[in-house]
């Protein structure tokens, strides 16, 4: 491990150092180009992804990829209908960076999808192109394209994006490249890619769990929303806010305090009350997590909005499909956030705070 830091600190070895990565390759109109789902006997537990033509050729070029720059190894990957998740390791420092690697391989995909639509007639291909659907005829899982029963690659060539011919772009998306770096994230990274078919299937067969909702009004404030709403016409609700005053008096070795607390949160939910909080520190995640493995249900309020095909992570994601978790967001989804900062905390504590008192007094005025 040793070694591996010094590699990936040396000077001028940013992105091509030892290291692990979780790669994301999407079909940007989320179309199903790449397999089809399948959940036997409505069993989400046994779903999996058939693969078409196209989707065995983007599993194919990742081997390809290995092939080329042996340093690279893949530890797990999953294909779905419409995206690819990989997770492959650098063991070694390379000449060439992994967004170099990773670029080549998304060249190499994108004369594959481009190849893939040459199957097609120019009919099919207009319908495709203009609805941005597929149309009837849309080759079924596990069939090929072409007469021969093969990837029309050897011999074609797939025509440029705006050009007059009938292929069209698949994956005008680059890749999503994600470093690995922090204890942690790897088992964690690993179980997301295992579970995906489980939990699209999920989502498939309760889907109004997982559906965004806009513009739920809470005392005249507009959230939108993800779980279950039937939560917000509960009778007794309560904040969960772990003051900092008593997280350092837990450090100075008196924690009754604290611990007093945390307790009285769990009792309050085991006597039918909803608790509401942010749950933005590791004591109140502690709370969240006993919530969770106890089969309450609570309202989360997060820091950040909802993204198109938004689904909770880890076991939150099994809390919502038990209709035991709200979660509202105050703000529009951003792209481009990664950290949460003071006067955020400070709001989203306030607002669960109002959140509760105004329940309370609609619900019981109700």
């Amino acid at each position: 491990m040793a070694e591996d830091k010094w590699q990936w600190q040396e000077p001028g070895t940013a992105w091509r150092g030892v290291c692990t990565y979780h790669i994301t390759l999407t079909v940007p109109s989320r179309q199903p180009l790449l397999g089809t789902l399948v959940i036997p006997n409505n069993d989400p537990s046994q779903a999996r992804v058939e693969r078409t033509a196209l989707g065995n050729a983007v599993v194919d070029e990742l081997y390809v990829m290995c092939k080329h720059y042996p340093a690279i190894r893949i530890y797990q990957f999953c294909l779905m209908p419409d995206h690819l998740h990989a997770v492959i390791r650098v063991t070694r420092v390379m000449d060439t960076s992994i967004r170099s690697v990773i670029r080549g391989y998304w060249q190499g995909v994108k004369k594959l999808g481009r190849a893939y639509t040459l199957a097609f007639s120019p009919e099919l291909n207009s319908e495709i192109t203009a609805q941005g659907i597929p149309a009837q005829g849309m080759p079924a899982s596990g069939t090929q394209p072409t007469a021969q029963g093969q990837m029309p690659t050897a011999g074609v060539q797939p025509t440029e994006e705006g050009s007059n011919g009938w292929a069209f772009p698949v994956f005008t998306e680059r890749p999503f490249i994600r470093p690995l770096s922090r204890r942690g994230q790897l088992g964690t990274m690993m179980n997301y890619v295992r579970m995906n078919p489980q939990r699209l299937a999920t989502k498939r067969l309760m889907p109004g769990f997982f559906r965004v909702q806009k513009g739920i009004e809470v005392g005249g404030r507009s959230f939108d929303g993800v779980g279950n709403v039937a939560l917000l016409h509960a009778e007794h609700y309560d904040v969960v806010h772990v003051r900092s005053v008593w997280v350092k008096a837990a450090e100075q070795g008196d924690n009754h305090t604290l611990r007093d607390y945390m307790n009285s949160c769990v009792l309050k939910a085991r006597k039918g009350v909803v608790m509401v909080s942010p749950f933005i520190s590791h004591q109140e995640k502690q709370v969240m997590q006993v919530l969770i493995n106890e089969l309450h249900p609570f309202i989360l309020l997060a820091d950040n909005g909802f993204r198109d095909y938004y689904k909770p992570s880890d076991a939150l994601f099994d809390a919502c499909a038990a209709g035991r978790v709200l979660i509202l967001s105050p703000w529009p989804y951003d792209a481009g956030k990664r950290h949460i900062s003071r006067a955020e905390c400070v709001s989203l504590n306030n607002m669960a705070e109002e959140f509760c008192r105004i329940m309370e007094s609609t619900n019981k005025r109700g």
